[in-house]
């Protein structure tokens, strides 16, 4: 094993320091140490708390279930974002986990374009989601059925997919999820932990490099020199091995994308009395845009403005307003976002992982899945001792265009909406760069909505209907209706309008809310961890406090 990896350090720890650790040890499970090393002395911003679907294929790999995993991280269902006061007239559209139906060869947006556009709103009309979304349900029965049977069998425990992989996944899953991001770290910790991950708590004072330029050794204050033959730079915005000791430049997307700044809180809430919504919001503000994530006994908010056209001090201010009386007693934390990405992720023998990586700013919830992605490609890049540099420039390309694709989309989110009431949203319509290319994409868009060809084709996660989505709910229209539509008959497209409509009616009438079906699955669960404890007799539980027979798959 000599010319190859047998030690991997991950310098940070937090979410993608965990992350990458737990998946690591498990896809490497043999003749590789993994030892993370973070500080006491450095926290964790927390605030990446929501998710892209594709993360069940995280969890799968793992061998995670959600019963196993989202109570102790206080986690939620994700079902959409919920675009609040984005579009002139201040009309809020849904963002679902859901593709559209086809009829007769055509979206079925395409034929809303020609039967509905002035009569019922385009995600009411062609989702079952922002239905489920209005009136607080899960997404999941209480025998643990999904409500969309095109993909339940792959949430059953006999079909977890371990092979899988991001940018070879086929199917939609309904849903995502919300979770406290310092809970799912200290799970992830004690993941890896228990297959064998080592865990230094100490400072990083230096990182020594060899004559090539790779990195020999990190320096730490009491533990000395720790050296590997590969190193994972999980630092956040510090990028200390990536940026400071090897001196990788950073490509800002600042032309693009304005916001530059965060201010965060943490709101306690009544989830008994006011339930837990399934989805994310991000409401419009003056210079920016505030999220709203429900975790369960709690929210996670924050705005994201642009500090060219708003103060620190301001910002506070509006974010207060907003927010009200519930936010009166909760403390308000600053931070400074690097929104861009480093024009190589992977150097020499290190590869940067999350924030240390790249970041835009939380529109779309692309935090975790950055993570995730860095990871996956990681592990399929994975290098002998002596880096080969076509896997390197491979691993980079994946990453840059996965990144690139994902600033285009956001671009589109403010260049594309009609709001103008404030300078910040006016220079979204007037100051920003945007590439040529999607330029010419919302040309064509004006004439007909993406489809898979028009849209962006590197990797990076979103598919056409996201595309058509925004474009519909910022007000960025078509002129007109396909024309080819006239010569089709639509009765077809009334049945399936009709046919979502009902299956919304009904799925209203019978899914439990979201509150209900997460504290029955805590209840299961302490059901079945107090009788694995004491090691009782199942058959002698008769009476066991409002119980609840129903297993969850």
């Amino acid at each position: 094993m000599s010319g190859y990896v047998q030690t991997v350090v991950i310098v940070g720890g937090g979410s993608a320091g965990w992350m990458t650790a737990a998946y690591l040890s498990k896809a490497l499970d043999k003749n590789v140490q993994i030892t993370l090393v973070e500080s006491s002395n450095v926290t964790t911003i927390g605030v990446g708390e929501a998710t892209f679907s594709t993360i069940k294929l995280f969890f799968d790999f793992l061998g995670l279930q959600e019963d196993e995993w989202m109570p102790k991280c206080n986690a939620t269902y994700k079902m959409a974002i919920k675009f609040v006061n984005w579009n002139a007239q201040r009309q809020h559209f849904y963002h679902p986990f859901q593709r559209y139906e086809v009829v007769d060869g055509f979206d079925i947006s395409e034929w809303w374009l020609k039967m509905k556009r002035n009569q019922e709103a385009f995600d009411y009309a062609c989702f079952l989601i922002p239905w489920l979304c209005d009136n607080q349900r899960s997404p999941r029965y209480l025998d643990g059925k999904v409500f969309d049977d095109k993909v339940q069998n792959l949430f059953s425990r006999e079909h977890i997919v371990k092979k899988n992989i991001l940018d070879h996944l086929k199917v939609q899953y309904p849903y995502a999820y919300h979770f406290d991001a310092n809970l799912l770290a200290r799970f992830m910790k004690d993941y890896a932990m228990h297959r064998g991950v080592k865990q230094i708590v100490d400072d990083v004072v230096d990182v020594k490099l060899t004559a090539d330029g790779s990195i020999d050794s990190i320096e730490t204050k009491e533990h000395g020199s720790i050296s590997s033959d590969f190193f994972v730079d999980c630092t956040g915005f510090r990028g200390l091995l990536i940026n400071k000791a090897l001196g990788e430049p950073f490509i800002a997307f600042s032309e693009s994308l304005l916001c530059d700044s965060a201010i965060a809180m943490q709101l306690p809430t009544d989830i008994k009395k006011n339930g837990i919504n399934p989805y994310t919001t991000a409401t419009a503000l003056s210079s920016g845009w505030v999220w709203n994530i429900p975790l369960y006994g709690r929210s996670g908010t924050g705005y994201v403005y642009s500090s060219a056209f708003i103060s620190k001090e301001e910002a506070e201010k509006e974010f207060q307003e907003h927010l009200g009386e519930a936010a009166n007693e909760c403390k308000a934390s600053h931070i400074k976002m690097r929104i861009g990405r480093n024009r190589n992720s992977w150097v020499k023998n290190c590869v940067a992982i999350g924030l240390s990586s790249g970041f835009v700013e939380p529109l779309e919830s692309t935090g975790i899945f950055f993570i995730q992605h860095g990871i996956e490609e990681l592990v399929s890049h994975f290098p002998k001792k002596s880096c080969n540099e076509e896997l390197i420039r491979s691993y980079n390309k994946a990453i840059a265009d996965c990144i690139d694709g994902v600033r285009e989309f956001l671009t589109l989110h403010y260049c594309a909406s009609d709001r103008a009431d404030t300078e910040f949203w006016k220079a979204t319509k007037h100051e920003i760069q945007v590439p040529e290319e999607l330029r010419e994409k919302l040309r064509l868009w004006k004439n007909r909505l993406p489809n898979n060809k028009s849209i962006n084709p590197k990797y990076h996660g979103f598919e056409s209907y996201s595309y058509s989505v925004m474009l519909l709910g910022l007000n960025y229209l078509p002129e007109s209706s396909l024309p080819v539509l006239e010569h089709i008959q639509d009765q077809n497209a009334k049945a399936t309008f009709l046919e979502i409509q009902e299956k919304a009616a009904y799925l209203r009438r019978t899914l439990p809310s979201q509150y209900e079906y997460l504290t029955h699955v805590i209840k299961s669960q302490e059901q079945s961890e107090y009788i694995n404890e004491n090691k009782i007799d199942c058959s002698l539980v008769n009476d066991w406090p409002n119980q609840t027979t129903v297993p969850i798959s």
